[in-house]
């Protein structure tokens, strides 16, 4: 690559086998069931192609038989190396053993901002030294490398500024309703126009301007892309910036002339764009309008609204149970209230009181329940919840019509018929959970005075067959199994 030796065949052989362990990764990930197994694969992976890069740099004082194809790396650097390594392994373990599952949303976006971040950096480490690299010859950087330095700090760019404020905005740092400038997608087009052209100037002139400017760019351009996008879309968010951060790294595996970053980062960068294209479907979202930023924003500016003093029905624990004790099947909903209230295992246990009694019990998943996709999926498998009773919307949406009690735990927006109905709210057209076609629906809210992540009102708390138990989540769902009990 650009002029460099190929590298041993021991090495491309190990990076080849730490991207089987990458695809058997996301093969895994794609079922609750074997996402244990796809996990360990991944960590596999990622063990071998670290050890790999090491090991391959490792300096040696046989000149004769030298073990690396490359410059290697010098004794004092790998101690620095093996330091920082040490540092982040220490930060990550702490950070997953503490974080709450509520948190796991904005610790993702953080996460795809630290990448985005390592693209830029080291993107102008290779700019800056780009000998050290192999990428240039008497100091002028090859044609090619430039484009792909360039595109990987771009890349790089977006994927931080935009994960910075999807993490405001999860983190409840800021608002979760749009804010939309005038003249928005003209802005941004013409930045990512302006971005494009100073890619390819850099072809022609290494000058550090261009390098800096289109940087910077970029930076801003990210915060403008996501700074319009409302919290009813935020899921959507998190996966299209987990496809960016993997083209970032794709394209910064070719300035390294790493294979292993280049398998990698593809594999996250078109995984992540099919996930994001699998939830606009589900959301009735154009996936252009995703990547191009502020989708859902002119309608949630119209559509927008607070808590109605309509009428409702309040009903208890105690209600609730005896409803439920004389139902045939029940369809139990999940959403972000659960997760707030940590309340997964307590519907576990109702669950399992509920067929003791004879009665069908169901789980239905909405597509973008929580803040991030597969979010209820991961807090249901950490209840040991079976796998067999879990279901997508597409899958379950049909047996609301012929099912008794419909409990809806604060999965508030992926349940309101105003998506179906009002052509100026800022989730219509969004595909929802049927779940007022219920003979009888409980809904657990903290209290009727807030309103969903995409800041309107729930028709369902209005209807007829609606009873509202209004409390923790965790403790209500604890006082239906004594009273059951």
């Amino acid at each position: 690559m650009h002029g460099a030796s190929a590298a041993p065949a021991w090495v491309m052989v190990a990076y080849l086998i730490s991207g089987i362990c990458f695809i058997l990764a996301l093969r895994g990930l794609s079922s609750p069931e074997s996402s244990r197994r796809g996990n360990r694969a991944g960590i596999i992976g990622m063990g071998i192609a670290l050890a790999t890069t090491l090991i391959h740099y490792m300096p040696t004082r046989d000149e004769e038989f030298p073990l690396q194809w490359h410059e290697p790396i010098h004794w004092d650097n790998l101690m620095l190396i093996g330091g920082a390594i040490l540092i982040g392994a220490v930060i990550g373990l702490v950070t997953a053993r503490r974080i709450a599952m509520t948190a796991m949303p904005q610790l993702v976006a953080a996460f795809h901002s630290l990448v985005g971040l390592a693209a830029v950096l080291v993107a102008g480490a290779a700019y800056l030294n780009p000998d050290a690299f192999g990428i240039a010859t008497a100091g002028i950087i090859h044609p090619v490398s430039r484009v792909e330095m360039s595109l990987g700090a771009a890349i790089g760019a977006v994927t931080f500024s935009g994960s910075v404020i999807a993490f405001l905005k999860l983190n409840g740092n800021m608002s979760g309703k749009p804010i939309l400038l005038p003249l928005r997608h003209v802005i941004n087009l013409g930045i990512m126009a302006g971005i494009i052209g100073l890619v390819g100037y850099f072809t022609t002139d290494q000058s550090a301007w261009v390098f800096v400017t289109l940087t910077a760019l970029a930076f801003l351009v990210g915060f403008l892309l996501i700074i319009p996008i409302g919290g009813a879309d935020m899921p959507v968010v998190v996966s299209m910036l987990n496809s960016y951060s993997g083209w970032a790294a794709a394209a910064m595996g070719f300035t390294l002339q790493n294979s292993a970053m280049i398998i990698t980062g593809a594999l996250v960068g078109s995984s992540g764009a099919i996930l994001s294209y699998i939830m606009c479907r589900a959301m009735n979202r154009s996936f252009i309008s995703v990547i191009a930023g502020g989708f859902g924003g002119d309608t949630a500016v119209a559509g927008g609204g607070g808590a109605s003093d309509r009428p409702w029905k309040r009903g208890s624990a105690e209600d609730a149970a005896f409803l439920m004790s004389q139902a045939e099947q029940v369809i139990i909903v999940p959403g972000y209230g659960m997760a707030v209230a940590q309340a997964q295992h307590a519907v576990r246990e109702l669950a399992d009181q509920l067929k003791k009694e004879g009665v069908t019990v169901k789980y239905a998943i909405h597509p973008v329940a929580g803040r991030m996709p597969g979010h209820m999926n991961v807090l249901l498998a950490e209840a040991n919840v079976p796998y067999d009773e879990v279901f997508e919307l597409e899958d379950i949406n049909s047996e609301f019509a012929r099912t008794d009690i419909a409990f809806v735990i604060g999965a508030n927006d992926v349940t309101n018929p105003a998506a179906k109905t009002d052509k100026t709210s800022p989730i219509y057209g969004m595909p929802v959970l049927d779940v007022e076609k219920a003979k009888t629906v409980l809904f657990i809210k903290r209290s009727m005075g807030g309103v969903g992540y995409a800041g309107v009102d729930n028709d369902l708390f209005y209807r007829d067959n609606t009873m509202m138990l209004l409390g923790d989540a965790k403790k209500m769902t604890e006082e239906i199994v004594k009273s059951l009990g």
